[in-house]
């Protein structure tokens, strides 16, 4: 995959000599330390087990846990996920006491599977995802480990984002291979487009939308987004803020499903064929809103409906609240840090969508870049594992190496119908608010499970 990537990328070397990995960061895995294998199914991002739990901290213990890690408490994280499996598969609390249980997200998970057990170990980047890392003192926060009752036995150690962590097992590969990149994903997409100076911004078009802003070395503090690390070398953290939206390409998916559409570029030509969304809106909130919402018992909506509604009118409500939510993100993160964003560089799948990036652009009024190469998660691992083992000389040259064959989508949307469309969206988001709370106050029960 890295090697696609860089070919794609015109920027390929004469031979792979590393291996970078950028994983999906909020996924939860306990496996056992002898045999490798997992003791119970991997707990997903999307998985909200565990709302009640994370609803029932007092806000005391909701702004400690904030200003320590840099998240919003909630089910999306690991620590809550790790706490609900020792607390109900039989015997897991005492064999992880024994160091016998091991702990980790995707990138942990590989490693230690490609390094033959070897390996148990993260970067920052990832760690700061976990609601058990603490961004200021950049290590494992003991009162947080206390509070979820986790014990440190199983928690990996905490690397640099491009080092040599080690080899793979000769028998995996029939060779060993340094491997020497690791990052989380979004974060890797913000170090594939080249985000290195304080004030640039990401949005990866994927099962959600991931913004993020490069803060540099000051962790920003914000009320409704994230404070993370994008990376760490040499020991040094590169801060970000970050605009989690749970539900956009997942959204697409889902209408996919039930009107046929092939894919996303089907569905942008089909948008693109009526003018208007004729007052109709689309709140993709299944499994609750991100940032800058955070309301774990907000469902989907779709308002405005009429016997006139066709699929037409659907497929442009779907792609269009994908830019509404960027927009939330985006007006949050200038509230933050009062940095002007001067553009917004995209990628991921949606991404090759037009009607999507022009809608994007009017909506929040600044130029959208797409590079030639939209897969920059692979690229930003490949950059770290290059730069590890010297293949580039740091990041100054990496910023030479932009993309000559690059698209740029200008704002010409007309400023009083912007504000009106958005107004609108903002009213619909509100329908579709505490809608399990207000089901629960009618003696119905929904399954919070996803």
């Amino acid at each position: 995959a890295m090697a696609s990537t860089l070919q794609k990328s015109k920027i390929m070397p004469t031979q792979i000599a590393a291996i970078g990995l950028a994983n999906q960061r909020e996924t939860t895995i306990l496996w056992d330390k002898k045999t490798g294998k997992p003791v119970y199914n991997a707990l997903v991002w999307q998985d909200k087990r565990t709302s009640d739990f994370i609803d029932s901290i007092d806000d005391e213990t909701k702004a400690s846990i904030q200003e320590k890690t840099g998240l919003i408490p909630d089910a999306y994280f690991s620590a809550s996920k790790i706490s609900w499996l020792l607390n109900n598969l039989p015997d897991l609390r005492r064999k992880a006491k024994n160091k016998e249980i091991l702990f980790g997200t995707i990138d942990t998970f590989l490693l230690y599977q490609l390094s033959g057990g070897t390996i148990h170990a993260t970067d920052y980047s990832n760690a700061s995802r976990t609601m058990l890392f603490n961004i200021h003192s950049l290590t494992w926060d003991e009162e947080l480990l206390e509070f979820f009752n986790i014990p440190d036995t199983i928690l990996p150690e905490i690397k640099d984002s491009s080092m040599i962590y080690g080899t793979t097992s000769e028998h995996i590969l029939g060779t060993s291979i340094t491997i020497s990149g690791c990052a989380g994903d979004q974060q890797a997409a913000l170090f594939g487009q080249r985000c290195y100076e304080k004030g640039m911004v990401k949005n990866t078009f994927g099962t959600g939308n991931f913004l993020l802003m490069n803060t540099g070395e000051t962790p920003f503090k914000s009320k409704n987004l994230l404070t993370t690390i994008g990376w760490a070398i040499d020991g040094k953290p590169t801060y970000a803020l970050e605009g989690s939206v749970f539900i956009t390409g997942a959204g697409v998916q889902w209408l996919e499903s039930i009107t046929g559409i092939q894919d996303i570029n089907s569905l942008g030509t089909i948008a693109s064929s009526v003018p208007t969304n004729e007052g109709v809106y689309f709140v993709p909130a299944f499994v609750g809103l991100g940032a800058p919402y955070w309301d774990q018992y907000a469902r989907g909506t779709i308002i405005g409906i009429t016997r006139g509604t066709t699929k037409e009118i659907l497929a442009r409500a779907t792609l269009e609240s994908i830019c509404y939510l960027s927009q939330d993100v985006l007006e949050e993160m200038y509230t933050d840090c009062q940095i002007p964003i001067k553009e917004i560089r995209v990628d991921g799948g949606g991404a090759a969508n037009d009607f999507l990036l022009k809608f994007h652009a009017d909506i929040s009024r600044i130029p959208v870049i797409k590079p030639h190469q939209i897969e920059t998660t692979a690229l930003g691992a490949a950059f770290l594992a290059g730069l590890a083992v010297k293949y580039w000389d740091g990041i100054p040259q990496l910023s030479k190496l932009e993309d000559a064959d690059y698209s740029t989508y200008i704002p010409v949307m007309d400023e009083r119908k912007r504000n009106m469309l958005y107004a609108g969206w903002k009213k619909a988001v509100s329908h579709s608010q505490g809608w399990v709370k207000d089901l629960e106050q009618c003696g119905l029960e929904m399954d919070n499970t996803m």
